[in-house]
């Protein structure tokens, strides 16, 4: 049959993606790069580590050998029969699996990504523009009391010192709701975002599997999956059985904020975080159904699209700072 990859990530492929930072301030479809000023500032180490990774991945062949499973890092082998197949392990688990679950996925900038859950949802799921769920934002953050005006609030960088996602230990995510038909529907769904998921890495010779867009650095793009009940959920079996790159899934308990992350941005792993304990915070309108990194997507899906979230209430206003870009009264008027 037709792959996840010529369904949903023709763009992703055929364009490629410009050695730009998705953190960068600019209106979309800007051919003139931002001043200096609205970039987020960023660190020696943080500098070296982008060029370091996408030299890296544009040097070595990417068909090598994955990194040897870690003690503790969970495999498909670990969680599922050899030989089932993911109709078997549907079958298995959709008394356990509670349908209309909220789950996330992060793995670099989510500005592409959301297009290509999107298009999973219309093109495999067939599911109408008004019942699309996917949106973008921040997750994986284990976040302290904020007092006043800024409480509650989890922004870009352009937000308030207090409320930036990544010094909160967030990550940037698209979230995604399951069917609430049925347990088996919801379950599926989940095989379907699990495809897309894994299909946005490729391997690296010597280090295992890395996303797509490497010159996005630290710790604010590190792969992650959030799921109800997170690495014990009988959702893990699904995540397992589409984890065809063998990547490790690693029990992760969030970054705490304004530390050191202990949860980085890493190879060939990616973290499994319970939805319950670290909840999906949404981005700012601006961010919902945007153009991509280097390319953009239709207008039906950058205006019209989002036109629809937002009557539907999938896209409010979070209270974060937002960027007006040409076209924003639009939306505003919404």
């Amino acid at each position: 049959g037709t792959s996840m990859t010529s369904l949903v990530h023709a763009h992703s492929f055929a364009t490629g993606l410009a050695p730009a930072r998705c953190a960068r301030v600019a209106t979309r479809a800007s051919s003139t790069p931002p001043p200096e000023a609205d970039r987020p500032r960023a660190t020696r180490r943080a500098v070296f580590r982008a060029a370091f990774a996408a030299t890296l991945s544009s040097l070595l062949v990417p068909q090598a050998r994955a990194l040897d499973a870690e003690a503790g890092a969970l495999t498909f082998a670990s969680l599922t029969t050899p030989g089932a197949g993911p109709s078997r392990v549907i079958a298995d688990l959709a008394s356990s699996i509670t349908p209309g679950a909220e789950v996330y996925f992060g793995n670099g900038c989510f500005w592409g990504r959301q297009h290509e859950f999107v298009q999973t949802e219309r093109l495999v799921l067939g599911r109408t523009d008004d019942e699309v769920s996917s949106v973008v934002g921040y997750a994986g953050g284990v976040r302290t009391p904020q007092s006043g005006k800024e409480e509650g609030k989890v922004c870009y960088y352009y937000g308030a010192p207090g409320t930036v996602y990544e010094r909160l230990g967030h990550g940037e995510v698209v979230r995604t709701v399951l069917s609430d038909k049925s347990p088996e529907r919801a379950a599926s769904d989940l095989s379907a975002f699990a495809k897309t998921y894994f299909a946005n890495f490729k391997k690296v010779v010597g280090f295992g599997m890395q996303r797509l867009d490497p010159q996005d650095s630290g710790a604010g793009y590190r792969n992650m999956i959030g799921l109800p009940g997170g690495i014990n959920s009988p959702f893990m079996a699904i995540i397992a059985e589409e984890n065809t790159n063998q990547m490790k899934l690693k029990q992760g308990a969030g970054n705490a904020a304004n530390e050191k992350p202990k949860e980085d941005d890493v190879f060939n792993a990616v973290w499994i975080y319970d939805t319950d304990k670290l909840p999906f915070h949404a981005a700012e309108m601006y961010h919902q159904f945007h153009d991509g990194l280097g390319y953009k997507f239709p207008e039906e899906y950058t205006v019209e699209l989002k036109k629809n979230a937002m009557r539907r209430g999938l896209v409010v206003n979070t209270g974060c700072p937002e960027m007006r870009e040409t076209r924003f009264a639009e939306f505003e008027s919404i």
